[in-house]
């Protein structure tokens, strides 16, 4: 497939992100309102959605993922830590900065720009799946690591190791419960079980009521990608700029060879590489403000990878396919 294809096929996904800029920029919507968009996505209809490509595949096609699965791991949970040791030990930063960094140096906001730009190339039934896994590796294990991370070193000034042995089992109990309550993980979870298990499949009725909020996905999402810029100021500096390098560009590149080490068929393999090569988190940027942590670097970065994202997923999709 051409450049020229490539970017004929994205000019829409963009032309609604730059939509949702303008809303956002002219104060249309604001950070309180665009809440309600974000929730709509990530709680109701992604999960929807979700729920129903899982559902309606075969038992032997999502065993077929296991390789998939190691090299989103390895891409997304290994990447994490490589960067977080790397930032720790060469730079002034201390463990909690250490740990958003790192955060948002690795998730993507795959939730909102998976199915309209993968969908696009694959068909939305098929990335249902490899979407799935992505959001329960964020969202189950990924955002609990950072926010248990990143409580570990609030507390590593404490004095007394009981208190802080105690508290920090109560934090990691809590994250992990939190981060398998979230919609985006645990929906996946319960389908993944229901065909894995009993070979469940969806009927008909299922299919076409959750398809009538599921198939509101795509726009929405890329729309609220475009709030989200718009009502966030982009404050330059080396910090934001490193974060969104390694966001849009190495983690890609890296995320090619994991994927040609494990021998991920070509379609998981373009899959896989695509799924972290989307713009950083604004979910990561919200628990780095939650710490009180490189707040205005990581909503800078934020805008800043989605930007260049404009001009390094027409490039990556044409070299991939």
């Amino acid at each position: 497939m051409s450049f020229g294809e490539i970017f004929i096929i994205l000019i829409p996904i963009f032309f609604v992100i730059l939509l949702g800029f303008i809303a956002g920029n002219r104060g249309i919507f604001n950070k309180e309102t665009s809440k309600g968009i974000n929730t709509l996505v990530t709680k109701i209809a992604l999960p929807a959605h979700l729920f129903v490509g899982i559902t309606t595949t075969s038992r032997d096609t999502i065993f077929d993922k296991a390789s998939f699965l190691g090299a989103l791991l390895i891409g997304v949970i290994g990447f994490f830590i490589v960067v977080l040791l790397i930032t720790r030990w060469t730079t002034k930063y201390d463990f909690v900065q250490s740990t958003m960094f790192s955060l948002n140096s690795t998730q993507p906001t795959f939730a909102f720009m998976g199915i309209p730009v993968m969908g696009s190339i694959f068909g939305a039934d098929v990335v249902a799946i490899p979407i799935a896994l992505m959001g329960i590796i964020v969202n189950a294990v990924l955002d609990p690591l950072a926010t248990i991370l990143g409580t570990v070193g609030e507390r590593s000034r404490n004095t007394d190791s009981n208190e802080k042995q105690e508290s920090l089992l109560k934090v990691t109990i809590k994250s992990i419960l939190h981060g398998l309550s979230e919609p985006l993980a645990c929906v996946p979870i319960i389908g993944l079980i229901l065909v894995l298990v009993f070979n469940f499949q969806l009927p008909e009725l299922g299919v076409n009521a959750l398809d009538q909020i599921g198939d509101v996905t795509s726009g929405v999402a890329l729309f609220a990608v475009g709030v989200t810029i718009g009502i966030n100021k982009i404050k330059l500096s080396l910090s934001a700029f490193s974060i969104a390098i390694l966001k849009a560009i190495v983690q890609p590149l890296a995320m090619v060879g994991i994927a040609y080490a494990l021998g991920v068929a070509h379609d998981d393999f373009v899959q896989a590489v695509l799924l972290v090569s989307f713009p950083g988190s604004a979910v990561a940027s919200m628990i780095a403000i939650r710490f009180k942590s490189l707040e205005s670097e990581v909503a800078s970065a934020f805008v800043i990878s989605a930007i260049l994202s404009i001009v390094t997923l027409p490039f990556l999709i044409t070299a991939l396919l």
